[in-house]
Parts: structure tokens; sequence; C-alpha cells
């Protein structure tokens, strides 16, 4: 090994040594699967802005805790041989489809030749991410012939 070859190791660990101080703390887990989770906040209406959703769901009862991890569903519908296709993309980002999702704060009602299908994955959430999320899931219902209906987050009752 020369002297450039010491300084790209040498560089490239200290590269990973900043990404792992720099990295983005991991929500505490959370179990999508708890059977006390309750919907705090959601959105359903395509006009609101996931902000003014999780100022609402801040203020109302149950109450969204910003600090807490949460259950970040986005509920979809999608033609039925496009659902494993979609399924396969979202879990590349993390979610996972809901075996028996909890109901939604809304009705999710899907067309005929739909099926209605729920992406959730654990995550803190902000009016940033949400509203990146949600565009996210917007596209990729589109991509899929399919459509996002709306996104809801589901935590334990406070103290839990």
């Amino acid at each position: 090994m020369d002297a450039s070859d010491r300084g790209n190791v040498a560089g490239s660990a200290y590269r990973r040594w900043w990404r792992r101080l720099l990295r983005r703390p991991r929500p505490a887990d959370l179990d999508p699967a708890r059977s006390d989770l309750e919907v705090v906040v959601a959105g359903f209406d395509e006009v609101e802005s996931c902000a003014a959703a999780l100022e609402r769901g801040a203020a109302g009862l149950p109450t969204w805790r910003e600090a807490d991890p949460a259950v970040f569903r986005h509920h979809l519908c999608l033609p039925p041989d496009r659902v494993e296709e979609a399924c396969a993309l979202a879990a590349q980002d993390g979610y996972a489809a809901a075996v028996a999702a909890s109901p939604a704060a809304e009705p999710v009602v899907a067309l005929p030749g739909e099926v209605a299908v729920v992406l959730q994955r654990v995550q803190r959430l902000d009016p940033l991410h949400c509203a990146q999320e949600r565009s996210r899931m917007a596209g990729l219902a589109q991509r899929h012939d399919g459509r996002l209906v709306g996104w809801d987050a589901l935590q334990p009752p406070a103290g839990d």
C-alpha cells in the first residue's frame, strides 16, 4: 500500500465516522401491531397542509406528540394487479403493508376495480417529512394507476 492508498483509506474512515456522528437518531421501537394504538392525527383532505393537520392533532384528543414515534399510515386505492409492485417499491423506503389495520380516521372506499391498501412505517412526524411522504405516496399511487386517499398516524396513549 503506497501513501496515496493510505490517504484514501483514512479519508473513507473519516467520512464513515462523520456519517455515524450526524446520523439522525432512529425512533424508539414502536410495534405497529400494538392493540392500544389510537389515531392521533389524520389528513384526508388533499388541500389541507400537513402542518395544519399536525397542528390540529396536537390540539385535539387524543393528542399527537411530536417527540414520540408514530405509526405513519398511508391509505391508497390501487388496481389489484398493481398492489404487489407498489408494496415492493414502498418497502425500499421502510414501508410495509398493514396486515390487520385498525380503522382509519375516515372510511376508505375503494371504487370498482380497486382495493384499499395501507402502507405504514414507524417514524417521528414533523410537517416537512409528513408532506414529503404524502407527496411520495401520491406519486407511487399515480404511477400504479391508483390514488392516495389520505394518511393518519397512530400513537399509544400518553404515558405508555
